[in-house]
């Protein structure tokens, strides 16, 4: 890629938060939100992320390789996230150059576009994969046919790379109960995962009524229901931040 190419189709960056302490686990980054998601799962908190576009108030991708260059030796990585990072087709080329820079590389994904994956995975760091919900049932989720597919065959190619990596789901009890949950958690331990995450949900910037209007326990999941979780994948967590 040329600097020429570069100005005629610029990188769609959503935005850039500077500096991060919980992104990238043990890690100091720099968090670059990537505009454009095929999905709209209801629990979405960047709606304004879901269309393919940039963002007018961000910076645009050079702006921000020439503030990470003076960044060098105070930042230890760069994460990329969404919307759905993978649909940046620039974002091989844009690790690369975070690389050359000195940093490490993370990503954010549901795994939605599995061949732009498998370029990253050789760029990559850590990876903190999305899962919505059993496979079959992504539907539920995403409200899209079939994403269930392409997340199953992303989560695969993550496994058999090597690369380190959790699993996380964000948690609702309009989306998920303790069965479906138990199901998610065998199918991933039958693939070899090892860690996973439960994210709460957080109300800030969805437009779900349907997650909205139902009230969520004040001990959801329960402690009973992550005993069981536990029995099933013991690295079982609730991330609280």
């Amino acid at each position: 890629m040329t600097d020429q190419t570069d100005l005629r189709t610029p990188p769609k960056l959503g935005g850039v938060v500077p500096f991060s302490s919980c992104d990238y686990p043990g890690h100091l980054a720099c968090v670059v939100f990537i505009s454009g998601c095929p999905w709209r799962c209801h629990y979405c908190h960047n709606p304004h992320l879901q269309e393919r576009h940039k963002q007018p108030t961000s910076p645009t991708w050079n702006d921000t390789l020439a503030w990470l260059h003076s960044r060098r030796g105070l930042l230890d990585a760069v994460v990329f996230c969404g919307g759905e990072p993978l649909a940046e087709h620039w974002l091989p080329h844009m690790m690369t150059q975070v690389r050359q820079l000195g940093f490490q590389v993370a990503l954010h994904t549901g795994g939605a576009y599995p061949a732009r994956l498998r370029q990253c995975l050789p760029l990559l760091d850590w990876v903190g994969f999305d899962v919505k919900a059993p496979f079959a049932s992504y539907e539920s989720v995403t409200q899209v046919r079939n994403s269930g597919r392409a997340a199953r065959e992303s989560l695969h190619l993550l496994i058999e790379s090597g690369v380190p990596f959790e699993c996380r789901t964000t948690v609702h009890p309009a989306l998920h109960d303790t069965a479906s949950l138990l199901q998610l958690a065998g199918t991933l331990a039958v693939q070899g995962v090892e860690n996973f995450v439960l994210q709460p949900f957080r109300a800030s910037g969805c437009a779900s009524p349907m997650l909205l209007q139902k009230a969520i326990p004040p001990d959801w999941p329960d402690a009973v229901t992550l005993t069981r979780l536990r029995s099933v994948l013991p690295h079982t967590s609730i991330r609280t931040h």
